[in-house]
């Protein structure tokens, strides 16, 4: 049985680790994918993964499409692969394509897709104020006031990236699996090296949170989504919820903005 008989729209978030697919159904997240980033990609490769995942989810065809890529060098690979998938041209985050939102930001062009689509769903979601932490390969701030505006965030190296970092930087220091170790003092190099990125990337996430909620002048909602968001929250401080799903229904609600533009 295939879902052609509802309206699907497939939102894709390329991120520098991570490419995610989620197939809306109507207004219903009826699917999702998760594919490893590569180094490089052609259009034919894109088109191949995406025939390919449509197929396993049972969609014959699609009804519209929208691409969020930090990733430029992918942008027209995607781009060319959902429109040869879709019905109607694939939108792409970016500069021209209507928000919805009230940004206080220098040169709001500088945000990120994943940062915007966050921020959508983040407003839709939860009540404001609110801050979302997104785990990647950076790991990204995105802080929305009480009046619903996205004021800014940070920006941070994430914690695959700091583990990555130590091992190429120091020759006798090994690639760690991430996860906390049982204790802060380590005795021995991974459990070391565990203890500075895991249980740093800990205290990080925790002191901005308490910097972020100085500034503001009020406690925020705490939203963790990304690479490894629910084992993160099991180890800060302050109570967060975790929303897996955050920045594609942040694309898909985007999609849907400008479908009524």
């Amino acid at each position: 049985m295939t879902q052609s008989a509802e309206k699907n729209v497939l939102a894709v978030d390329v991120g520098n680790t991570v490419t995610r697919l989620g197939l809306f159904s109507g207004e219903e997240l009826s699917g999702t994918f998760e594919l490893t980033t590569p180094e490089r990609l052609t259009a034919d490769e894109a088109w191949l993964r995406l025939d390919e995942i449509l197929g396993m989810l049972g969609v014959e065809e699609l009804q519209g499409a929208i691409l969020g890529c930090v990733v430029p060098t992918h942008t027209d690979a995607w781009r060319q692969a959902l429109a040869s998938a879709c019905e109607t041209r694939p939108l792409v985050v970016g500069p021209g394509l209507k928000t919805g939102i009230r940004m206080r930001y220098d040169d709001p062009s500088e945000v990120g897709a994943d940062r915007v689509a966050d921020v959508i769903a983040a407003r839709e979601t939860y009540d404001a104020p609110v801050v979302v932490v997104d785990l990647g390969t950076t790991t990204n701030f995105e802080v929305v006031d009480a009046e619903g505006t996205f004021v800014g965030g940070i920006i941070a190296p994430g914690v695959a990236l700091g583990a990555r970092s130590l091992a190429a930087a120091a020759a006798r220091l090994p690639m760690i699996e991430l996860r906390a170790p049982a204790s802060v003092i380590g005795r021995n190099t991974r459990s070391a090296m565990q203890s500075g990125v895991v249980l740093g990337e800990v205290a990080r996430i925790d002191g901005l949170l308490d910097e972020i909620a100085r500034e503001l002048g009020e406690d925020a909602a705490i939203v963790l989504t990304g690479d490894g968001a629910r084992a993160m929250a099991a180890l800060l401080a302050h109570e967060t919820q975790v929303d897996e799903t955050l920045t594609l229904r942040g694309l898909h609600a985007l999609w849907l903005t400008n479908q009524r533009g």
